[in-house]
């Protein structure tokens, strides 16, 4: 059998990508498929440190983008050696909230460094470790912007990132959905203005169409847990 799945959502912030990955973990998870959830920047204690300082930290206001594509590149290149290599490695189904598309978008586009720059630094972080499958939630940046808001805690503050003015996600949204036009057999863009009921259940149609090995799985996976 093929090995399990290395799937990444990707978006704007505010698209609802974190939810539909919660959803599908869930649903996974209760079918007893081995997982991991991970997340970018993050998912391990160099990243999350990583995360915190492009995040939060106050020395962040100053930081140029050509560091921020280094801090998030370095984030990713511990979280593919540490955790998603092995995890792929030893059966287990991955699921990554954001990923290297991600920097293709807001680095290479939004912060406008060069392409080829970018694409190379993600070619070493990640190495062979590149998604089978990738969502991206598509809306538009004024309807992403608002939700945002909407979700911001008063005792957290707006991170850095969502500071960014409306031309920069104009700019993010643009950039996805033309990642997603030439890469159409990995990136599949999903219309995120609707229900999280209804992506949800596209989402998994997807899945269930492009990776029947792991549909097939489900069932023996319940048959062995109630025998």
């Amino acid at each position: 059998m093929p090995r399990l799945p290395f799937i990444t959502f990707e978006g704007s912030e505010g698209c609802g990508k974190s939810t539909q990955v919660r959803l599908l973990a869930a649903r996974l998870t209760n079918a007893g498929v081995p997982l991991l959830v991970t997340r970018e920047p993050g998912g391990t204690p160099i990243g999350e440190t990583i995360r915190h300082l492009l995040q939060f930290a106050r020395e962040s206001v100053a930081m140029t983008p050509e560091t921020e594509l280094l801090l998030f590149e370095a984030s990713r290149s511990q979280l593919v050696r540490e955790v998603i290599q092995p995890a792929l490695d030893r059966g287990t189904v991955v699921l990554s909230d954001r990923f290297a598309d991600s920097t293709t978008v807001y680095q290479g586009v939004a912060r406008r460094l060069d392409h080829e720059m970018v694409g190379h630094l993600n070619a070493f972080a990640v190495g062979n470790c590149w998604p089978d499958l990738t969502f991206v939630l598509d809306i538009d940046a004024e309807t992403a912007r608002a939700r945002m808001m909407r979700r911001v805690r008063p005792a957290a503050g707006i991170d850095r990132m969502e500071q960014e003015p409306l031309k920069f996600y104009q700019a993010v949204c643009a950039a996805y959905r033309e990642l997603a036009a030439r890469e159409p057999h990995r990136i599949k863009l999903i219309d995120a203005t609707r229900t999280m009921e209804e992506l949800e259940e596209e989402i998994w149609e997807i899945i269930a169409t492009r990776f029947g090995h792991l549909s097939r799985l489900i069932p023996a996976l319940r048959q062995s847990r109630l025998s």
